[in-house]
């Protein structure tokens, strides 16, 4: 106690002396490349080494945005416009100038080389499934600890599965998370990179109970798989994140599923008015892709069968109706976007062209003036590049992902790769960049962990790749898609491009198709098992209408 109240006393002294804090220093003199050799008031080093606060590391800072700045998750105002904040900012830097971060640190020699996995999503978790844990030792950063099967996410939103079917976790996928000594799985977010010194800062979960809010780490690396995802595409509008539900992750699935039977049940109320009855039974899906379609599908089974059943005093005020800008499934054939459009019109799904201009509490403002009201409203425009990404001092492909070669390898930095939603070939590599879907996700998972497989004895410690040879770079073939859009039908494209022949078909085969390759593509016997039985359960018994939480 008596060591703190030094350390404060100090500390309060520098400020009213002004010292180092004081005046008005410009932002380039206070973030300059050469700024962690300055000079500032010290603070006694028994301060340093007692607290056990984590502080945001910013010595290795090369470039900076003074309209934004930017590093392991900082934000600050320029000094011009508010003298204070940039006393906290300094203080904060002299105290992380040498921070005393928990961690992992570099493996040693004779110890195995250490991968460490940003995310668990499709291509993460293909990567980690396969990656030889007699070779190297694994760390995985996620702020999940389970891997999304998202084709079927919608199925959840209607009862037709249970949340679990659809959620693995990650220690199932790579056992050695959970029984090797010196590989683990930490729930946290990564927020910056140190690519010279190999390290990657991470914050945990808020609300961890942890002494430190927000509890912060590090972790040395001698391979880093970014796998980070990305975020909806929102393009700005104004209201879409306070207002509409996503649908990319269980939580998501959770929150529609609750909104939805909650709206169901408060529409048969007395005493509310027919306009709010129809507003609160009205569900709006913004976007026409596979994964919108899907859910209209899903939304019409549900009211055709369960609600007309289960809630006879509103069935005939429900209503779905999908907005979409140009043409559903624009990735489909011509004649397979034809049926779904058809087909989702026969089910009762009402299909509107637009462009959304604002979205407000419970209702939407399109581009020509119409007001649309909802009761629900479902946002699946897309996805782009999260902030985590848009934040690293990286190679960008275009649209902002994370730019890779042929390789999957980050140019400019050693050890560094991307994989997933979150990377996209450099134009100079002449490719094109990918669409975020599960297969590319997946086929790059699989490609890079054979190439760590095989390089990890000669090559896997850190700065020791320089001249090993990768073998063929990375080539993705298109397997397809498909789509299912409710009763019973689906769409199947087997075409390998949007201009290519191919084979497609649409109907109860389809159908059958879709299922069946999905539950193949389950990523475990457990969850494969949960599946058929939700699916059989539904048929017999119908969808579970219960609302928990």
């Amino acid at each position: 106690m008596a060591l703190e109240r030094i350390a404060r006393t100090a500390r309060s002294s520098c400020r009213r002396s002004g010292g180092a804090f004081g005046g008005h220093k410009s932002e380039k003199d206070m973030f300059s490349e050469g700024a962690s050799t300055r000079k500032y008031c010290s603070l006694p080093s028994h301060e340093r080494d007692t607290r056990n606060s984590n502080f945001s590391y910013l010595s290795s800072i090369p470039k900076v945005n003074h309209s934004s700045f930017w590093s392991r998750g900082i934000r600050t105002t320029p000094s011009y416009q508010f003298p204070s904040a940039e006393r906290i900012v300094e203080e904060s830097y002299l105290e992380s100038n040498d921070p005393k971060y928990p961690g992992l640190e570099a493996t040693k020699p004779g110890e195995k080389p250490r991968v460490v996995v940003l995310g668990t999503g499709w291509a993460a978790c293909r990567f980690l499934k396969g990656l030889d844990t007699k070779i190297y030792d694994v760390v995985c950063i996620s702020p999940r600890n389970h891997m999304v099967f998202t084709p079927l996410l919608a199925s959840t939103c209607v009862g037709t599965l249970e949340f679990r079917s659809v959620a693995e976790p990650v220690s199932r996928i790579q056992s050695a998370l959970a029984t090797n000594p010196n590989s683990y799985f930490y729930l946290a977010s990564c927020f910056g990179i140190d690519t010279n010194k190999h390290e990657v800062y991470c914050e945990t979960v808020s609300n961890s109970g942890l002494p430190n809010e927000p509890y912060r780490f590090k972790v040395a690396y001698d391979k880093l798989v970014i796998a980070a995802g990305s975020e909806p595409l929102t393009f700005g509008i104004k209201g879409v994140t306070e207002n509409a539900f996503f649908l990319r992750e269980v939580n998501h699935a959770q929150e529609i599923r609750k909104k939805l039977l909650l709206n169901l049940m408060l529409s048969d109320n007395p005493g509310i008015s027919e306009e709010e009855r129809k507003r609160l039974l009205h569900c709006v899906v913004i976007g026409g892709g596979p994964t919108g379609v899907e859910f209209s599908g899903e939304l019409s089974d549900f009211i055709m069968k369960d609600v007309r059943e289960r809630y006879t005093h509103v069935k005939d005020y429900i209503k779905v109706t999908l907005i979409e800008a140009n043409e559903i499934l624009s990735s489909f054939d011509v004649g397979l976007r034809q049926y779904a459009t058809n087909h989702l019109t026969k089910c009762g799904v009402s299909l509107m062209r637009g462009v959304v201009k604002e979205v407000h509490a419970k209702k939407i403002v399109l581009n020509n003036g119409t007001d649309v009201p909802y009761g629900l409203l479902v946002w699946s425009t897309g996805v782009g590049p999260s902030q985590f990404v848009k934040s690293l001092d990286l190679p960008k492909s275009p649209g902002g992902r994370i730019g890779v070669d042929g390789w999957l390898r980050v140019p400019a930095v050693e050890d560094v790769f991307a994989l997933g939603d979150c990377a996209g070939f450099l134009e100079e590599t002449g490719k094109p960049v990918l669409p975020a879907l599960a297969q590319v996700a997946e086929r790059e998972g699989k490609f890079l962990v054979e190439l760590f497989n095989r390089i990890g004895k000669d090559a896997g410690k850190a700065m020791s790749a320089k001249n090993i040879y990768l073998g063929e770079p990375f080539v993705y073939k298109h397997l397809g898609s498909m789509a299912s859009v409710g009763g019973y039908k689906a769409l199947v494209d087997l075409r390998q491009s949007k201009d290519a022949k191919g084979i497609s078909h649409a109907g109860f085969v389809s159908w059958f198709i879709w299922r069946s390759a999905y539950l193949t593509r389950v990523v475990s016997w457990r969850n494969r098992f949960y599946v058929a039985v939700n699916w059989a359960t539904t048929l017999v018994f119908g969808r579970d209408n219960s609302r928990i939480g």
